[in-house]
């Protein structure tokens, strides 16, 4: 599936731009993912250390490597809010883009996750529209249901499915 070519390194909307993680970024991708309200609905998703930021980082750039896309840092005004992007994952043994978005909690509550989401789908459905978009997301946060709904995905009940930390409601774009 991959694009290798790497025109896809940014992306931009009205207020952000998502660019692809370098090195540099290691310690933002570990205090958001060491943050506990960050990673309240995906426990599984906590990092207790600089050391798993950097192997985070490393499956990011290695996705990116073989696909051409990924994982984007979102910047408003040169400052790092957190990550929005898509991963190739299988559901239900179909390969779909599993939609990803995690925010400074300082971001929060401004529109900033649903603008980032919005520029990954568009891009996404644009680049790579034979594969659905998917966004996993747990019953309680009901904050990211609405952003996945505002990015254009759709309550999917028949795809629900249990994920690492409970109960995994689907929204998707499509499904074949």
């Amino acid at each position: 599936m991959g694009n290798r070519g790497f025109d896809n390194e940014e992306l931009t909307s009205a207020r952000l731009s998502l660019h692809r993680p370098t090195p540099a970024d290691i310690d933002l991708i570990y205090a958001i993912h060491s943050d506990p309200r960050a990673c309240a609905h995906n426990p599984a998703d906590m990092l207790s250390t600089r050391a798993e930021a950097e192997d985070l980082y490393q499956r990011w750039d290695e996705h990116w490597q073989r696909q051409g896309f990924g994982y984007w840092v979102v910047h408003a005004d040169r400052k790092g809010l957190g990550f929005c992007g898509i991963k190739v994952m299988k559901l239900r043994h179909h390969e779909i883009l599993n939609l990803f978005y995690r925010l400074d909690p300082s971001a929060w509550g401004n529109g900033v996750a649903t603008e980032a989401a919005t520029a990954v789908v568009g891009w996404a459905i644009g680049h790579h529209p034979d594969y659905p978009v998917i966004a996993r997301v747990r019953p309680e946060n009901t904050p990211s249901q609405r952003v996945a709904a505002r990015a254009g995905l759709h309550r999917a009940e028949h795809l629900d499915s249990q994920g690492e930390d409970g109960l995994d409601w689907i929204f998707t774009s499509h499904w074949p």
